[in-house]
């Protein structure tokens, strides 16, 4: 059974409601589907390519009003993806949804420790979470950084403390956990910061997809 009699198995016959969109279309007329469910909404140039972006992502037009940016945060992302940053993340699904051959381009190299045996037994050992370690690892990495937040508040909160002792000064945070128990707080915290740029979903909405699709919407828009 091919695709479309697929479709019309499960919807009783009838095709009317399915548009048919060519493969290398689909992208395109989802962000116009997008533009026109906008309506008179306007965005900020410089953002709308990555609130868009999440929005393609999400199908949650929450995401108007929830993103926030701190003044120069784009521009300073860009500049540092430009001169080979390293992206961390704080979950591998974050890190395989990061386009590789968009960050090859300019050299940026992407990181997660999640997964690394050693991580995860000096976290059981402190009783920390393996994402406030891996965060402490990534301080160790050279060159300009940029932190890609998506699941873990811990992992904000645990680079909130280390900007505050001086230990890390990163290019932008992207934080965008998604959950219930410390989200909101995480957040707040790194907006609370004044010397360190974010890119922030407020609230509770997040999640790894949402941090992998703004580092694409950054990388796609340099």
């Amino acid at each position: 059974m091919n695709f479309f009699n697929s479709l019309r198995k499960l919807r009783g016959g009838k095709m009317e409601n399915i548009i048919f969109v060519e493969p290398n279309n689909i992208e395109k007329r989802s962000f116009e589907i997008i533009q026109e469910e906008m309506g008179e909404i306007q965005i900020e140039k410089e953002i709308e390519p990555i609130v868009k972006r999440v929005i393609h992502t999400s199908a949650d037009f929450d995401y108007l009003d929830n993103m926030c940016f701190s003044k120069n945060a784009v521009k300073k992302a860009k500049d540092a993806l430009k001169n080979g940053a390293t992206i961390v993340t704080d979950t591998n699904m974050a890190y395989s949804g990061i386009n590789k051959k968009a960050a090859a381009k300019y050299g940026v190299n992407i990181q997660c420790f999640m997964a690394d045996e050693d991580v995860a037994k000096e976290a059981a050992m402190r009783g920390e979470t393996r994402a406030a370690v891996s965060m402490e690892r990534a301080a160790m990495i050279k060159g300009p950084l940029i932190f890609a937040v998506g699941n873990a508040p811990t992992a904000l909160i645990k680079l909130y403390e280390m900007i505050k002792s001086g230990m890390i000064n990163p290019e932008v945070i992207i934080g965008v956990p998604v959950g219930f128990v410390n989200v909101v707080e995480a957040k707040e915290l790194i907006m609370s910061l004044n010397n360190v740029e974010y890119i922030v979903a407020r609230g509770r909405k997040g999640g790894s997809n949402i941090a992998a699709s703004i580092c694409n919407a950054l990388l796609y828009n340099i």
